[in-house]
């Protein structure tokens, strides 16, 4: 999971003495009940093509399988009393209560049945043993805290996103098992942000730099940690409001959870790091006592990622290449597109590996499996999936089939549409379909007409002009939407809407078709995408809930290389059109040096080198730059106290600085939004939390 945090949360479903607990309390027990009525004065209900479609799922599908919640309620030791969780500001960090009301049985006909599964199933919020001597925190985060017992004391994977619940898991782990011993060994599985996030909520950077705490990762860790999102960074920022219905308030009408977990904690995430890099394919290195076999599994899931083999507790900790869910080829906040096959072929090297002896699975998100035929039973069939994807498509890519049609053409074999942990609560069959075709042929359809298109502003008045005007348009789509045709209806709104940004009647028409789309959706992702479209069509870009810029321990992580390239990104070059400048950096406390042009207005550098004749030099210690970075202290403020210092034109810095822009996160989506921003908080029964991650 990538490089900042933002996500939204988690809750309860733990078994009959949790139950108790939450029945104890009134104010937890007026959170069991879901909120009444919508929470958008234009908000509709489940038309009865909705309820058609939600009602065939539940024939469909195999519901009559409740090994997941007997495998996700086995170990409870104790419940996480506390639902909501502060932040040091007093701001609420962690939020189990608002999805309590998923724990009802009852069946919603806004949410999808398997989505509603997913969500009570990811309401497990307490302490539980894995087998003795391997425990988990679950439910405090997006991801799960583990703990596994060494020599001398505890080895944790993967502190959660936020300190203020990593603290919390902690808290409650030393209540009933921890006896006091201290955290040794911190292992992050990957470079996504929910995995390392939380470190600095138990750990000291003191203790780390003394060496009485080791931090494990993965080979190319702290490269992936910083690079992955910061060049498209605001871009990905704007499209997380969708994919992770930051700002749709949890209910039945909205945000029923994110499918990993319920969502992200909002708290202050940090990064130590690294003290020791797995570099090898397969290393077996003792941690505290406890021999373990880390297998590196580059750009599967994450770019820097690896599983790890416990082997005298036959445990395998499967990082998150595999989860109770298909995840993502692609993830729709954007990232590059996954290799599916050599996913396919590192969960395939773990069960040759580890798999003939293994008898318990468990991993950074869900619950464990317990048993060796359970195990490889669900190594089998991911490999599988993740191989299908990538066979079978290609096998109709080859045929002809388009980018354009493949999500409607291609679906998994139905052995593997049966299993639950197949289904797609993180990745959709849709949108990894696309993706596969677009990693090996790219985005075109080969269709010369489609080759150099119109921007959709442009075209969409053609559309509207000749589909007879705004009115007939409006008749046809209403009457497509009272026959549930959904995706027809939204196929002529979306020219008319751009075609006419200002037309209140299409905007609200085209909400309306999102939002019935939205509930007829199993998928998280793409139930976010079609309410946050249809809450931004009818209220306007919300104001609030900013997501958090990458905090200073990551930003200090970047290489000054990859701090230059993205100024390059920043820069607008049509403000620097008939500029020309060389510029020599040279930061002396590590040795590197950079030649940085302005040319052809656009910004490049080169490390190592050094300009013969440069128009400014520049000489400023990393450490100091860095405040820069982070926007502390600038470049001017250190050459006026001489802690840079600079030889030659010092007015490139300013006029440098004028072709620089700040990105602005809340950019239109949808046509005709901008102008109408809305207040973050909704008018209604329920509050928005506006938080959003990347960790996905």
């Amino acid at each position: 999971m990538p490089t900042r945090r933002r996500f939204v949360q988690s809750l309860p479903a733990l078994a009959a003495a949790s139950r108790i607990l939450l029945e104890s309390s009134p104010a937890q027990a007026r959170a069991l009940d879901p909120p009444q009525g919508h929470f958008h004065p234009k908000g509709k209900g489940a038309s009865k093509f909705t309820k058609e479609v939600l009602k065939k799922a539940r024939a469909e599908l195999p519901f009559a399988d409740e090994r997941d919640f007997e495998e996700q309620r086995r170990g409870l030791i104790a419940p996480m009393k506390d639902l909501q969780i502060k932040a040091e500001d007093g701001q609420i960090a962690w939020d189990m209560e608002k999805f309590q009301f998923l724990d009802r049985k009852e069946e919603f006909d806004t949410i999808h049945p398997s989505l509603h599964r997913i969500g009570r199933l990811n309401n497990n919020y307490g302490l539980y043993e894995v087998i003795p001597g391997i425990y988990q925190a679950r439910g405090f985060d997006l991801t799960q805290a583990t703990f596994v017992r060494g020599k001398t004391g505890w080895i944790v994977f993967d502190p959660l996103v936020s300190p203020e619940t990593m603290r919390a898991a902690w808290k409650l782990f030393q209540e009933h098992v921890g006896k006091g011993l201290p955290i040794t060994t911190v292992i992050y599985s990957h470079s996504h942000g929910d995995h390392w996030g939380g470190v600095r909520g138990v750990v000291d950077e003191t203790d780390v730099r003394a060496g009485k705490v080791a931090i494990v990762a993965p080979r190319d860790f702290m490269e992936h940690v910083v690079s992955e999102n910061v060049y498209a960074g605001a871009a990905m920022n704007r499209r997380m409001y969708y994919q992770y219905g930051a700002l749709l308030p949890a209910g039945p009408y909205g945000y029923v959870g994110q499918g990993l977990g319920q969502g992200v904690s909002k708290g202050n995430p940090g990064l130590i790091a690294p003290t020791r890099i797995v570099e090898k394919d397969f290393e077996e290195i003792e941690v505290d006592g406890v021999r373990m076999i880390f297998q590196n599994t580059p750009f599967t899931e994450a770019p820097s990622e690896m599983n790890t083999y416990i082997p005298e507790m036959k445990a395998i900790w499967i990082a998150e290449n595999v989860v109770a869910s298909l995840h993502n080829i692609y993830t729709l906040r954007g990232a590059l597109v996954r290799d599916a096959l050599n996913w396919s072929k590192h969960i395939n090297e773990a069960l040759y590996r580890f798999g003939g002896e293994a008898e318990v699975l468990f991993a950074a998100h869900h619950w464990p499996r317990w048993g060796n035929d359970r195990i490889r039973e669900i190594l089998r069939d991911q490999r599988d999936l993740y191989a299908n994807f990538n066979n079978q498509i290609l096998h109709l890519a080859n045929q002809g089939v388009t980018i354009n049609e493949i999500h409607n053409v291609y679906e998994p074999p139905k052995s593997l549409r049966r299993k639950w942990y197949c289904r797609g609560y993180h990745g959709s069959v849709q949108h990894n379909a696309r993706a596969v075709i677009n990693r090996y042929l790219g985005y075109w359809d080969c269709n010369p007409a489609t080759l150099i298109p119109l921007s959709p502003d442009e075209s969409a008045p053609l559309y509207v002009e000749m589909m007879g005007g705004a009115e007939k348009i409006l008749s046809r789509a209403r009457t497509l939407h009272e026959e549930g045709k959904y995706l027809l209806a939204s196929e002529i709104l979306n020219k008319l809407v751009y075609a006419e940004p200002s037309n209140r009647q299409a905007k609200d028409l085209l909400a309306d078709v999102f939002e019935q789309i939205g509930y007829q959706q199993e998928n998280p992702g793409l139930r976010n995408s079609f309410l946050a479209g249809a809450y931004e069509l009818r209220s306007g870009i919300p104001q609030g809930g900013s997501v958090k810029s990458s905090g200073p321990d990551v930003i200090r992580a970047m290489t000054t290389e990859l701090f230059l390239n993205f100024l390059g990104i920043r820069m607008d070059s049509r403000k620097a059109e008939g500029l020309r400048f060389t510029i020599n950096l040279i930061t002396p406390d590590n040795g590197e040096k950079f030649a940085i042009e302005l040319e052809n207005a656009t910004l490049t550098n080169i490390p190592g080198y050094l300009a013969e004749k440069p128009d400014l030099t520049l000489t400023i210690n990393r450490s100091d730059l860095e405040q820069a970075m982070t926007g502390k202290k600038s470049i001017e403020a250190h050459l006026k106290d001489g802690t840079a210092k600079a030889e030659g034109d010092v007015s490139i810095l300013a006029k440098l600085a004028a072709t620089m822009v700040e990105f602005d996160d809340k950019f239109e989506i949808l046509p005709g939004t901008k102008g109408v921003r809305a207040s973050a908080k909704p008018a209604d029964p329920y509050e928005a939390v506006p938080e959003v991650s990347d960790a996905e």
